[in-house]
């Protein structure tokens, strides 16, 4: 498993060192604003999902236009593969995944990236 926080979920290079040392689930507890929400929540989940054939969650305060920060909300588990298995909405919501870990493997068998890799021309390590 994995952690990091939402706006790390930018940086697909900690993903990858993440998913490198075995992480096949992403957790991500996360409160985009309503301007980076719309445009980038499922986006990002998605493409961090796909880029390292892991599971993302998301996991986002609900909104409450009262405050004085406002999350956009939008809770939300992706597979291996970018599907969307569930996602909230802006409201206080309870979601439950089926987490298939063996899906992982499965994925990533079907589509070899992080086998294909070329680390002979380029490499992406912790110090």
């Amino acid at each position: 498993m994995g952690l990091c926080i939402c706006f790390d979920l930018r940086f697909e290079e900690l993903a990858r060192c993440m998913c490198l040392r075995g992480a096949k689930c992403l957790f991500v507890p996360a409160a985009f604003n309503m301007t980076t929400g719309p445009a980038h929540w499922e986006l990002l989940f998605r493409q961090r999902a796909v880029d390292n054939q892991c599971f993302t969650l998301g996991v986002s305060p609900a909104r409450d236009e009262g405050a004085s920060y406002t999350a956009y909300g939008n809770s939300i588990a992706v597979d291996p593969w970018g599907t969307v298995l569930c996602r909230a909405g802006a409201e206080e919501a309870v979601l439950y995944a089926e987490l298939d870990l063996t899906r992982v493997d499965a994925v990533r068998r079907q589509l070899p990236i992080l086998s294909a890799r070329r680390t002979d021309l380029y490499e992406v390590r912790e110090r």
